[in-house]
């Protein structure tokens, strides 16, 4: 099966550099081929290429978009009878729609398989060529599964936070990564174009944890996920330092229930041990810039029951005020913050029991 990688965005986006980093940095060891659009961005040089092993394919008559959708489909089979490829990056015009592109691919059928859609995005130009270029630079950004900000570098905090919103306004679903790339690994990267790590992601990782509201322990799944509620036994071995050992049993209802509002803005409500206790998830992609000494007052502030519910859990990762990221994780009365490597995008998770998420978001700045 070859994978298939479509990078879109207009002229001086950056799709090239950041092809070039995904080559260097995550595609080691495939044998890749890399088909460009001859009004497309064609800077990689070919002895990079070479180097690589990647063979070229210059598309010369014309937009794959548009008149070249059927040479296009031949073009590709004849790519994967010759070469094999692992991987193949298409690199298409600019001004294309990457809709068309889609399309053109996905009529190729074979032993092919649409790996990710991702658009590179000027974040100095969005608003700027949403205004000018509506329909085609809204295909670009409506279609992708991944949206990649550029030169974020020095860009304002909150021109970085406004082009977020216009994105999140046409796309409610695309990972978004806003971190200036040189803090990034190619493979980061690509985990968000292949939608492996993602903020949904992250939170049905946390659930899985399953924190019990009784012991405030965190305790694996075994294989008892079920649509349906059932009741089981469940034993909690606490060892403390002076080696006694406490055993209780308890019934545990469990029981899920998922309401999606938004991928990036939703609840997941659990009962668990009674039916009145509800569970919920809540989790928000930010911008925001924040220092260790923030992080470490807003989860202290957590433990206020009265003020936010019952917080089981919380986890994140966010940019801080001096470049560095922080890293932070919380169970009841024990907090954890430390600086580690950037993350594609501020990522904010809170488990709790009857959780005031509006409190929540209000603590972490994010309404």
């Amino acid at each position: 099966m070859t994978k298939i990688d479509i990078f879109s965005g207009f002229l001086g986006a950056g799709k090239t550099t950041l092809i070039k980093k995904l080559i260097s940095e995550a595609f080691a060891g495939e044998k890749l081929v890399l088909i460009e659009n001859e009004f497309g961005e064609i800077g990689i040089d070919g002895g990079f290429l070479q180097d690589a092993g990647i063979e070229i394919t210059e598309m010369n008559s014309g937009c794959i978009c548009c008149s070249l959708v059927g040479d296009f489909s031949k073009a590709l089979v004849q790519v994967v009878e010759r070469f094999s490829p692992d991987r193949i990056l298409i690199e298409p015009s600019g001004v294309g729609k990457l809709s068309d592109v889609i399309r053109a691919v996905q009529g190729v059928g074979g032993n092919l398989e649409l790996n990710s859609f991702t658009t590179v995005a000027d974040v100095n130009k969005c608003k700027m060529y949403i205004e000018n270029f509506g329909e085609f630079y809204k295909d670009q950004i409506e279609h992708a599964n991944c949206v990649i900000l550029s030169h974020t570098t020095n860009a304002p905090e909150k021109k970085v936070k406004d082009c977020v919103a216009l994105l999140r306004g046409m796309n409610s679903d695309a990972a978004i990564i806003t971190t200036p790339w040189e803090k990034l690994d190619g493979r980061q990267m690509l985990e968000a174009m292949e939608k492996t790590d993602t903020l949904e992601a992250e939170l049905k990782r946390l659930e899985e944890e399953d924190v019990c509201p009784v012991c405030g322990h965190h305790h694996e799944h075994g294989e008892h996920e079920h649509e349906h509620e059932h009741e089981h036994d469940h034993e909690h071995e606490h060892h403390h330092e002076h080696e006694h050992e406490h055993e209780h049993e308890h019934e545990h209802e469990h029981h899920h229930e998922h309401e999606h509002e938004h991928e990036h803005h939703h609840g997941h409500h659990h009962h668990h041990h009674h039916a009145d206790d509800v569970f919920t998830s809540w989790g928000r992609e930010t911008t925001n810039k924040y220092t260790a000494d923030e992080i470490k007052t807003i989860l202290d502030g957590l433990n206020d029951k009265e003020k936010y519910g019952t917080v089981l859990r919380a986890k994140g990762i966010v940019e801080g005020e001096n470049g560095e990221w922080i890293h932070f994780d919380y169970v009841p009365g024990e907090s954890d913050v430390r600086t580690g490597r950037a993350g594609v995008i501020g990522r904010l998770c809170v488990i709790g029991a009857e959780l005031n998420e509006s409190a929540v978001s209000a603590a972490f700045k994010t309404e």
